[in-house]
């Protein structure tokens, strides 16, 4: 992964150097911008391996930026991991729902950004899995190999790590599986993550699969399983 490329967006320069330095540390190729919209500049422009984005921003604000750059073919499968001061719950669903890969608060420990951001690219790394692969369950679809979902023949956008969970569970139907195997499996081993985080996943993945929402029990003091 070292010279990957990576875009860094924040207003406050202190941030921004203390970002890249501890990326470039490690081989990465850093740019840093200060603005939503040099974040959009620079990301279609140079289609970074990996962006990490603040939420307040002079202008066009982080969460803005993300439905942008989702919304924009050439760059929807860049993933975007935010970082930022906004801790509220509400905060962390919204970015969570426009696609974020992971969400981190301000202040943060350079070493977990690090490891977290490591454990998004190895995400993407991974070989994909063959089209024989695809599972149809009811009105619901999951085509591995494409990273595609369908609820009653309809595409359905989810974020990697929504896509890693409802993959996970969806093969083992009727296993259980607590919040740390599903952190496990969806972040990486040894990434520091709460139980709450893994509830903001699954809350914004029931909604976008709508009517098949209910596929996803929950298993009250251990965590989740897929529907038999």
């Amino acid at each position: 992964m070292p010279g990957e490329k990576i875009l860094v967006v924040d207003d406050e320069e202190d941030i921004r150097e203390l970002v890249r330095y501890n990326l470039a540390r490690e081989g990465y190729q850093v740019t840093t911008v200060g603005s939503g919209e040099e974040a959009l500049k620079q990301a279609g422009a140079k289609l970074p391996n990996l962006i990490v984005l603040d939420l307040m921003l002079p202008g066009i604000d982080g969460f803005d930026v993300c439905r942008q750059l989702k919304s924009d073919p050439r760059t929807a499968h860049i993933p975007i991991v935010m970082l930022t001061v906004k801790g509220e719950e509400s905060d962390i669903v919204v970015g969570l729902e426009l696609g974020a890969d992971d969400y981190i608060t301000k202040p943060f420990s350079p070493k977990v950004l690090l490891a977290r951001l490591k454990a998004v690219l190895r995400r993407r790394e991974k070989e994909p899995i063959g089209e024989s692969d695809v599972m149809t369950i009811g009105d619901l679809t999951i085509h591995p190999g494409r990273h595609e979902v369908l609820v009653q023949g309809k595409p359905v956008k989810l974020t990697s790590t929504e896509f890693r969970i409802l993959h996970l569970m969806a093969r083992k139907p009727g296993w259980v599986f607590t919040r740390f195997q599903i952190v496990d499996a969806a972040r990486g081993e040894n990434i520091a993550v709460t139980d709450r985080s893994v509830d903001f996943h699954i809350t914004s993945l029931r909604r976008k699969l709508g009517p098949c929402s209910d596929y996803i029990e929950t298993v009250w003091g251990v965590g989740y399983r897929f529907k038999e």
